[in-house]
């Protein structure tokens, strides 16, 4: 897998992909097809090069298995934080597929330089915290936050060092949760 990410600063990528869609009327959207692709092909595409390895959070990994990544079973952040090979774990979710071609890097200048534990995109309609910047040892602080049963991808950063990244762009970050997103997308044929 090719890399823009030195090794010595290599991070790990996991798409977060085990939603249940119920927006989506439950259909398995990141094999929902995005101009005669799936949206989790897109997401791959602009991901892949950002980090040093691929990881896929799902609930049914066989219905991945053609995408050059290791899977791991959904459990919100938690298994990708478990399996990264790497101190950092970047992470994204499967149904945005425009999000920026730097944001890796980006997130990972602004985590280094304020010495944070999480770096989060920030866009002018607020925090993007599925689009983050991890380091592996938030792992013990995240465990605790699950086993109160708590779920809110923010809400367990209390306590560790968060800094913020602002991106001009905010619809770069817009996901598609409804068929009618998808089906507006799959009509538009303005360049993608």
């Amino acid at each position: 897998m090719s890399t823009l990410v030195p090794e010595a600063t290599a991070i790990s990528g996991l798409i977060l992909a085990g939603g249940l869609a119920t927006r989506m009327g439950g259909a398995d959207k990141p094999l929902q097809l995005l101009h005669g692709r799936p949206l989790l092909e897109h997401v791959t595409e602009r991901f892949a090069p950002q980090v040093s390895e691929l990881l896929i959070s799902a609930n049914d990994a066989h219905k991945y298995a053609s995408y050059d990544a290791r899977i791991v079973a959904d459990e919100f952040t938690h298994a990708g934080l478990k399996a990264a090979r790497h101190e950092w774990l970047a992470t994204v979710p499967c149904d945005a597929p425009c999000f920026p071609l730097d944001l890796v890097a980006r997130l990972q200048a602004a985590a280094l330089a304020d010495e944070a534990d999480i770096a989060i995109a920030r866009t002018g309609d607020g925090r993007q915290p599925v689009f983050a910047l991890l380091r592996r040892s938030t792992l013990p602080a995240l465990t605790a936050y699950l086993q109160q049963g708590r779920r809110k991808a923010d809400g367990w950063y209390a306590g560790l060092r968060v800094t913020e990244v602002e991106f001009a762009d905010g619809t770069a970050f817009c996901n598609i949760n409804y068929s009618d997103d998808l089906a507006d997308l799959n009509a538009d044929t303005g360049p993608f």
